[in-house]
């Protein structure tokens, strides 16, 4: 063994060699790692014995938590069999075609094709450059434009980090490219107006995405895209009638409609997807993260005909669809796939989130009073906390204070892992929480945030 390696602790080796996503890498020299070395249920463990309940699924995607055998054995049986094979030029095996079949057969609307891939990054990079592709088979080069929303989140490749509507997944990194459109964050506590209704926040919206679209010109604009819930940049939850209003606006400039389900998918708001929980018409959907339940990197993106069929013709004519990825439709993810969707409609996940979803939420409503909590909001088994430094005036810390972080910290020194997106505390646990542990989590993190008040005074 390297000689780096001997009588050396995981975390002492960790800050050594590893850079890690989304961290402070100078605090990370400081601070070091957590090393989670194992989980059961909706709880993992670390490296000194200590238990936490993880209130995000890891990254909002164990769906089914840890130690779900049937997955480690689909996985196992896959590997015995065809360890690995691809879909490029004709080629194709059953993990994928039973998938992608599985799929076709659970979409909310009409879709005609599905592509595999390896990430929700890696889904929305592809619908992005299947809508320019799609303009220039329809003869409409202008026609490319794609508009996403303020603290939308869709990636972190190039193109969809500049879909990203968040700032620290563009500064430093010069970002965004050319030819993405900002349109308004459907967050009525923060923006809408004084004696404005939910539904006229909706329709000022809507109006306002009509004229940005008209100034620009429908002809260059191609797409919209959106998440149902938005996840990362808050879990903000769309006001009443946002997506039918909308949908005319898009319907009635010939926008396509693209809905990141990466994080809504699979039961998490309620529905199977968020697309039917708020009535949206998607064009193109993409999927990941609960599609496997995490347990092995795989996403995928639906299309409509609307979309395929200039697709298919425009392969004719070049002689190929110039697209695809070594690990697109890997059979061992989707065989996992294929049984994660077994087993949410085997064990009715949607029952189970319609028995545990309001304990959730009423749970968090409690906090309203709570002197930190400025917002509770939420649907089926996610939610968030909007902590503010004045109630009444709606004010926000200061971010310098990190107030969020600090609250996140706290909880997890109670035994609950949670994200701080600012100073937004977000909450999404596995599907299979059950409403006593919904109870616990819970209890650890009232006890954090009053910790985390007292010290702010």
């Amino acid at each position: 063994m390297d000689s780096r390696h001997s009588n050396r602790t995981t975390a002492e080796r960790d800050m050594d060699s590893v850079l890690h996503p989304y961290t402070n890498l100078i605090r990370h020299k400081e601070v070091g790692p957590l090393v989670i070395t194992h989980g059961q249920g909706v709880k993992v463990f670390d490296d000194r014995g200590n238990d936490y309940i993880e209130g995000l699924a890891g990254l909002w995607c164990t769906s089914l938590g840890w130690g779900e055998e049937r997955l480690v054995e689909a996985a196992a049986a896959q590997m015995r069999k065809l360890p690995f094979y691809h879909l490029f030029s004709h080629k194709t095996h059953d993990p994928a075609v039973n998938l992608c079949d599985r799929l076709l057969g659970m979409a909310p609307v009409p879709m005609s094709k599905v592509f595999l891939a390896g990430s929700g990054s890696e889904a929305n990079d592809t619908a992005i450059k299947l809508i320019h592709y799609r303009a220039n088979a329809m003869g409409r080069p202008a026609k490319k434009k794609i508009i996403a929303r303020d603290k939308a989140y869709h990636g972190v490749t190039v193109a969809t980090a500049s879909l990203t509507g968040l700032a620290n997944n563009q500064r430093s990194f010069d970002l965004p490219i050319p030819g993405v459109l900002r349109a308004g964050c459907p967050h009525y506590y923060r923006f809408g107006r004084s004696g404005e209704t939910e539904e006229q926040f909706s329709s000022r919206l809507a109006e306002e995405l009509d004229a940005q679209i008209l100034a620009e010109g429908p002809e260059t604009v191609a797409a919209f895209f959106a998440e149902p819930v938005m996840g990362a940049g808050g879990v903000i939850v769309p006001p009443a009638g946002y997506f039918p209003k909308i949908q005319a606006v898009l319907d009635k400039h010939d926008v396509l409609l693209v809905v990141d389900e990466v994080i809504c998918g699979f039961g998490r708001t309620g529905k199977m997807f968020g697309t039917e929980t708020f009535g949206i018409r998607p064009d193109m959907m993409t999927l990941a993260k609960g599609l496997s339940s995490g347990y092995a990197p795989i996403s995928a993106l639906m299309i409509n005909e609307r979309v395929y069929a200039p697709i298919a013709e425009e392969s004719g004519r070049i002689g190929v669809f110039g697209h695809g990825y070594t690990y697109g439709g890997h059979p061992v993810s989707a065989a996992v796939a294929v049984e994660t969707l077994k087993i949410y409609a085997e064990r009715d996940i949607l029952a189970q989130v319609a028995a545990v979803g309001p304990v959730l939420q009423q749970g968090l409503a409690a906090f309203r009073d709570h002197p930190l909590v400025g917002e509770v909001r939420g649907v089926g088994l996610i939610g968030a906390l909007e902590l503010v430094a004045d109630k009444a005036a709606r004010t926000p810390f200061d971010p310098g204070q990190g107030v969020g972080a600090k609250v996140v910290a706290k909880a997890q020194s109670h035994g609950v892992i949670l994200r701080a997106m600012g100073d937004t505390i977000a909450f999404s646990p596995p599907l299979i929480i059950s409403a006593e542990e919904i109870g616990e989590l819970l209890r650890r993190f009232g006890r954090a945030l009053d910790e985390a008040h007292g010290e702010l005074g």
